[in-house]
């Protein structure tokens, strides 16, 4: 199978090494649209979303963040995994890297990466597409998804553990799936991941949203219950040109459930159709 990987890399951004998965590069009409700086939710180092960067690397300069504390970026029992900080990180990564023309894909813990970062790009940054962004925060519901979830599949990752023990968290995955998550998952920091989830219930991504001055996408899961549909009209009442699509046949993990739809739910929005390989 071929593939468009071109290369994994690091930059000393804000402070911390942030480490990256880059895909299509800038060949092949690619320089002519706007890069993708893809970034992954609370539990999901890069290389997880490696699939997806391939079919979006088909089309666009693509890169896929370790976010800090999760990967092969940097982790430590000093840093600040505030949601300012991770913010801070993006920015200061595609100044490092020196894009002009890029456009913020964040899923989950970095859909609200992305709302907040969009605020602190000095230029260069075209489109936003948050993806099931968890909408609790101050006076709102909790996020669906439960703490123990996240620090019982850490705790026996790190461990050690194969793809059938990840079927206990992950049962709907396929092997391959599983297999990579059960891989990989032991690189989450626990206290990266136990400040993002309390994160969730203090940070005001209602705020952030508003506050976008480019335009912006929001797609969501049919199933999981993290975005509902009064809370996507109140993100509209606030930001008109927000654009919604709610795929079909997919929980919060979307491209994992339903890729084809995940892809679609795009259109051109980004400036060119994607699609599955």
């Amino acid at each position: 199978m071929s593939s468009n990987f071109v290369c994994g890399g690091n930059v000393n951004a804000n402070g911390i090494r942030q480490h990256y998965l880059r895909y299509g590069g800038s060949g092949e009409g690619r320089s002519g649209r706007s890069a993708i700086v893809l970034i992954p939710g609370i539990t999901s180092p890069a290389i997880t979303w490696g699939f997806v960067g391939e079919v979006f690397g088909a089309a666009f300069d693509t890169y896929v963040l370790d976010v800090r504390g999760r990967g092969l970026s940097s982790a430590s029992d000093t840093l600040d995994y505030s949601l300012d900080a991770q913010a801070d990180d993006v920015a200061a990564f595609v100044a490092e890297l020196g894009l002009t023309d890029f456009q913020l894909v964040g899923h989950s813990m970095g859909a609200r990466i992305a709302a907040r970062a969009a605020g602190r790009i000095a230029g260069g940054l075209t489109r936003v597409v948050l993806v099931d962004p968890p909408v609790s925060g101050p006076g709102r519901r909790p996020y669906p998804s439960k703490l123990p979830w996240y620090v019982d599949s850490m705790a026996r990752a790190r461990t050690g553990m194969d793809a059938e023990a990840m079927r206990e968290f992950c049962p709907s995955w396929t092997f391959e799936q599983r297999q990579l998550r059960a891989e990989w998952l032991h690189t989450c920091d626990e206290r990266a991941v136990l400040a993002s989830f309390h994160g969730f219930h203090e940070d005001d991504f209602f705020a952030d949203a508003a506050q976008l001055g480019v335009p912006s996408l929001l797609m969501t899961a049919e199933r999981g219950d993290v975005v509902r549909d009064e809370d996507v009209a109140e993100l509209q009442q606030a930001t008109p040109s927000m654009l919604h699509v709610r795929v079909p046949d997919a929980g919060h993990m979307i491209p994992w459930d339903n890729e084809a739809g995940f892809y679609a739910a795009f259109g051109n929005f980004l400036g060119s159709t994607v699609g599955a390989k």
